[in-house]
């Protein structure tokens, strides 16, 4: 039962050292129900920023050619520009969001 709570408290703390890898070892290897669930929402919250990121660069490199290939700067190119910085900040907000929430869940799990 020790190595259960153990083991669903790695994987939450494993967005300090491996937000992926271990979620999903932990997934596949254990055979109890409860650390399955632990591991399960530790993946999707370490999955959250990930997503962020890539809607991240995706508007950088959109604002990118929007910009430098429009040779006239308008109101609308200059909202373009400022896009991945809107984006970088919402990356920054829920990453430092889904670091305390699984530090949280996994002194939870702990207890």
């Amino acid at each position: 039962m020790e190595n259960n709570r153990i083991l669903s408290a790695l994987s939450y703390f494993s967005v300090l050292f491996a937000p992926f890898i271990l979620p999903i070892i932990v997934f596949f290897v254990s055979q109890d129900t409860e650390v399955k669930h632990h591991a399960k929402r530790s993946l999707i919250s370490h999955l959250i920023p990930f997503g962020f990121m890539i809607i991240l660069f995706i508007a950088l490199f959109s604002s990118f050619f929007s910009v430098f290939m429009n040779a006239a700067v308008n109101e609308q190119s200059l909202i373009m520009a400022s896009a991945p910085f809107l984006f970088i900040l919402l990356y920054l907000v829920s990453y430092i969001i889904i670091l305390v929430w699984n530090i949280i869940q996994g002194v939870k799990v702990l207890r």
